[in-house]
Parts: structure tokens; sequence; C-alpha cells
């Protein structure tokens, strides 16, 4: 990708940049250096420990500044938006999955790996942006695209353990503590995809699908919650 081509990529999303070379090095992924030795920039992981560590200052900030809510509740909402899943979520939004320099290997992979180096690219990009624009800027990107879906974090309570909640609320409304059974899975070892179903004593309530049994039940227990309107 050219110098050009990351500067209109990321000009189109309100960030031209100073140095483009810094924003380059965050989407570089660093099976891409195994495959081209004359590459001159860094993989972007010294980017990504930076950026999260941003993220996480700026996220926290606001919520300080904007809520009044204890410690304990606070940092869950904090974990929902600064969470791999959140962030590949948001990287996806953007289209950033397109400019990403990787191996051909590795761009094959489109399963849990792909959603793990979305999410660290988020994290590389504004540490990026911190270093070439400041502060303000980095800020101005995570209230953006990410503190935005704070008010869905909110109203869906993704910030809960959907599992301990739908089991809390099992136990309180019909005395059931629920099940999870494995429906199918499908795909290769490498990228399989799970069907669960959760429970609450005979009654099928919903079914979750993920990259992960664990996924899945989460997934089914979150369907379960709204479909019981527990929420």
């Amino acid at each position: 990708m050219t110098k050009q081509d990351v500067f209109s990529f990321f000009g189109s999303l309100g960030y031209e940049p100073k140095n483009v070379d810094l924003y380059r090095q965050a989407i570089t992924h660093r099976s891409y250096l195994n495959e081209h030795r004359s590459y001159n920039l860094d993989h972007n992981e010294r980017l990504e420990f930076l950026g999260d560590a941003v993220l996480e200052l700026i996220v926290t900030r606001y919520l300080f500044e904007n809520y009044s809510n204890p410690e304990g509740e606070m940092t869950a909402w904090r974990a929902a938006l600064v969470c791999g899943e959140m962030l590949s979520m948001v990287a996806r939004e953007l289209d950033i999955e397109s400019q990403l320099l990787m191996s051909k290997g590795e761009s094959k992979d489109v399963g849990r790996a792909r959603q793990y180096i979305l999410a660290n690219t988020v994290e590389a990009i504004i540490g990026a942006i911190y270093l070439d624009k400041g502060y303000d800027e980095a800020k101005r990107f995570v209230e953006t695209f990410i503190i935005s879906h704070l008010r869905e974090v909110l109203e869906k309570k993704l910030y809960l353990d959907a599992k301990s909640y739908f089991q809390e609320k099992a136990q309180e409304k019909v005395s059931i503590t629920p099940t999870y059974k494995e429906h199918s899975s499908n795909g290769p070892d490498h990228d399989r995809i799970f069907v669960v179903g959760v429970y609450l004593g005979e009654e099928l309530v919903s079914e979750g699908s993920g990259s992960s049994k664990q996924e899945a039940q989460r997934n089914a227990a979150r369907l379960a919650l709204e479909k019981k309107g527990w929420l």
C-alpha cells in the first residue's frame, strides 16, 4: 500500500496524517515482514502497546468526568468498550480490514485470529494518532468511533457477564439453573463455529453461535435474556 493510499484512507476518516509512516506501521501485521524483507517499517506491536494505554486513559477519563457511578460499574463499562470484540467490530465499521498489510497465509484466516488482529490494529492506530497529532486528536478518534457505542453497551447491558446474569435471573424468576448443550460445530479446526443452546429444564430458550464454545454460550445467554425480557 502506497503512502498516498494510506493518506487517503485516514483522510477519509478525518485524520490527514502528518507522518504517514506512523499510520502505515499501524496497519502492518508482523507476518507481512516475513514476505517483504525490504519493507522499511516495523510491524505495529509497539504502536499497539502505546495505543492500548492511550485508549484506556481516554475511556477512563470520559467515564470519570461524565458519570458518578461506583468504580466497579464504570470498570465493567470500560471493559466492554475496550474489549477485543468491540474493537474488532469498530475496525470492520471503519473498513480497516481492507487496509491491513499481512502475509498471504494470514490474510486467509478470517476466524478468531482475524478478530484479534483487527482489535490490535485499532489500538495501534490510536497510538499512531497520538504520536502524530497528540492527545486531543486521539481523544476525538476514541470518542467518535468507540465511546459512541457506550449507549448501546448500557442499554443492552453488554457490560454484564451474560451467563452469570442469566443464571441469576433464571433462579430468581423460575427457580431453575440454566444448562447448555452444544448443537453443532462446523469449519476447520482453526476456524470452527459452534452453536450452543441454553435450556431451562427441557425448554430451549435460545441458541448462540461463536468461534469458541464459551463465546457461543455467552451469546446464547444474552439472546435468552432478551427473549425472556430479563435485561
